[in-house]
C-alpha cells in the first residue's frame, strides 16, 4: 500500500512543486517549544482581529469569498482558535460549519456534495471545523471508505479545490497539530471539567489509539493536496496561545494578498 502511495504522491507532485510543501514535515517532529507572553498575545490578537474585520468589509464589496479549513487531531484547539478569528467579526456575512457524520441523505450523494451545498456566496467567509479531507483521513483509516475511493479522493479534491480558487475563492488550510502526550493532558482535562466533558467520547479514544495510523495520512494528505493557489498550513499547537495567533495570521495574511 505504501508503494502505491508513493506512486501517487509523485503523479501529482507537479501541482505542489511551487508551494511551501508541509506535508514533508513529520508531524511529531514539529518543534512545540513556541510559546508567547500573556501580554503579547492579547495585543497581537486584538491587532489581527482588527485587521481581519477590515478586510472583511472589503472582501463584501469585492467577487471574491474566503474558505478556511481546519484539520488536526482531538483537542488540537481548532475550535478555540476558531472563535477567537471570529468574534469580532460581522455574523451576517459569516458562517461556520462543524462537520460530523454524514447523514442519510449526504451519504447518498457522492460525498463533496454536503460541502458544496454549504460553500459561500461571492463576498462572504465560511469556516469548515474539518471538511472534505475526512475522505483520505478519518475515513481511511477507519476503512469508512474503500481504498480506491480514498486513493482516487486525492485528485477530486484538487480538482475541486482548483476549481474555487479559479472562480476566486481563497482557500486556507489549516493543520493544528499537538503531541500525543498533550492530547492526553487534555483530554483528561476535559474529564474533570463537567463543563467540558462533552467535548470527549468513545470515538475519541479510539482515534488515539491509532495516532501513528492518522499522522500518516495526514502527511500524505498534505504533500498530495498542498499546491500554490491552496497550500497547507502545519501549526504546532501545544501552546494555545501561539497556535490561535498563527490561525489568525495565516488567514488574515491570505486575505490582504489580494490587495482589496
Amino acid at each position: 500500500m505504501r508503494a502505491a502511495i508513493e506512486a501517487l504522491v509523485q503523479s501529482h507532485l507537479a501541482d505542489a512543486q511551487a508551494a511551501q510543501n508541509p506535508g514533508s514535515i513529520a508531524l511529531d517532529g514539529l518543534d512545540q517549544n513556541k510559546s508567547i507572553e500573556e501580554s503579547e498575545y492579547r495585543k497581537s490578537l486584538k491587532d489581527l482581529q482588527q485587521r481581519l474585520l477590515k478586510q472583511q468589509s472589503k472582501l463584501l464589496r469585492s467577487r471574491h469569498s474566503l474558505v478556511v479549513v481546519a484539520e488536526g487531531p482531538d483537542a488540537a484547539g481548532k475550535g478555540g482558535a476558531l472563535n477567537r478569528m471570529v468574534e469580532k467579526l460581522d455574523p451576517r456575512t459569516l458562517r461556520v460549519h462543524a462537520i460530523t457524520k454524514p447523514t442519510a441523505e449526504e451519504l447518498a450523494h457522492h460525498y463533496l456534495w454536503r460541502f458544496w451545498t454549504k460553500l459561500p456566496p461571492r463576498g462572504h467567509i465560511c469556516i469548515f471545523d474539518r471538511s472534505w479531507y475526512g475522505r483520505v483521513l478519518v475515513e481511511r483509516v477507519e476503512g469508512f471508505a474503500r481504498e480506491e475511493e480514498w486513493r482516487r479522493a486525492y485528485r477530486e479534491i484538487n480538482d475541486f479545490e482548483r476549481l474555487l480558487t479559479n472562480d476566486g475563492v481563497v482557500v486556507v488550510k489549516l493543520y493544528l497539530h499537538i503531541t500525543k502526550d498533550e492530547q492526553l493532558k487534555r483530554f483528561n482535562l476535559r474529564l474533570e471539567n463537567p463543563s467540558k466533558a462533552w467535548k470527549i467520547n468513545e470515538e475519541d479514544w479510539r482515534n488515539r489509539s491509532k495516532w501513528e495510523q492518522h499522522n500518516a495520512a495526514a502527511e500524505d494528505m498534505m504533500r498530495v493536496t498542498s499546491r500554490p493557489d491552496a497550500p497547507w498550513h502545519v501549526v504546532a499547537a501545544n501552546f494555545k496561545w501561539y497556535a490561535r495567533l498563527q490561525v489568525i495570521k495565516r488567514v488574515v495574511q491570505a486575505v490582504e494578498a489580494l490587495g482589496l
